[in-house]
């Protein structure tokens, strides 16, 4: 396959940044999107030009490190799919595809395709820790918990903190990672001590750090590579009103 990529390139925060256009050809289809940059950044280390940065690091849609909005689409036009698992099958021989990093005030660009995602570690300090003995593993089943809220709890425990739902929403909201990491912890008995300490302050980290409101467009599920459903943020949203009375 042959490409023609129109990357975003900014030297660093201060930069006002350009989208710089590349040729890359002989590339398999059976290569991700992430090899791909790879070929490309072999390339211009060759021609002596500055590499493209992007973060990544496990490259199996587990750690959430990489992340660009491809073709406007933030991880690209696969569902529930990674940026590293997006294979070059998926475009058209000669295709033109436009890179750029993720676009909210809270992801400040670091250089290029990578932005600090910090602000995501600090809602999730925010929410402490929770209150439960250490020792031995506790006999199996001594706690019951129902199977619908098991299962609920492990589907918002899958989100990996990637940022596409802030990316792909009009208002640059975090309320479905928010929501995800609130969630998977109020529905299990481990995490009811703290349960309304731990959603007021989430919540109200979250927008300390910028991020705007949720306004259900549905957007970030639509991006999500995790398939975390929009009725999370509803859940997060009834522990943050009980809380805070």
């Amino acid at each position: 396959m042959n490409l023609t990529l129109k990357v975003w390139r900014q030297k660093g925060p201060e930069d006002a940044g350009r989208m710089v256009t590349y040729r890359v050809e002989d590339v398999s289809p059976d290569m991700s999107f992430l090899e791909m940059l790879d070929v490309l950044n072999e390339k211009l280390i060759l021609e002596g030009d500055d590499p493209i940065a992007f973060d990544h690091d496990c490259r199996e849609g587990i750690c959430g490190m990489c992340g660009m909005v491809i073709n406007g689409v933030a991880h690209g036009e696969q569902v529930a799919t990674t940026t590293c698992q997006l294979h070059m099958r998926h475009f058209e021989d000669n295709a033109v595809i436009t890179i750029e990093p993720w676009r909210a005030a809270p992801f400040p660009v670091v250089k290029d395709l990578v932005v600090d995602r910090s602000a995501f570690d600090r809602i999730i300090q925010a929410g402490g820790f929770i209150s439960v003995p250490a020792g031995s593993a506790p006999d199996a089943h001594s706690v019951p918990v129902k199977k619908a809220d098991a299962d609920a709890a492990f589907d918002a425990a899958t989100c990996i903190g990637c940022g596409a739902c802030v990316a792909a929403c009009p208002n640059g909201s975090a309320s479905l990672f928010t929501a995800a990491k609130i969630t998977h912890l109020s529905l299990l008995p481990q995490g009811q001590p703290e349960r309304d300490s731990r959603a007021r302050a989430m919540v109200e980290q979250m927008d300390a750090e910028g991020f705007g409101g949720c306004t259900n467009t549905g957007e970030c599920t639509a991006v999500c590579p995790k398939g975390i459903p929009l009725d999370t943020i509803a859940r997060m949203n009834r522990d943050y009103l009980k809380a805070s009375k």
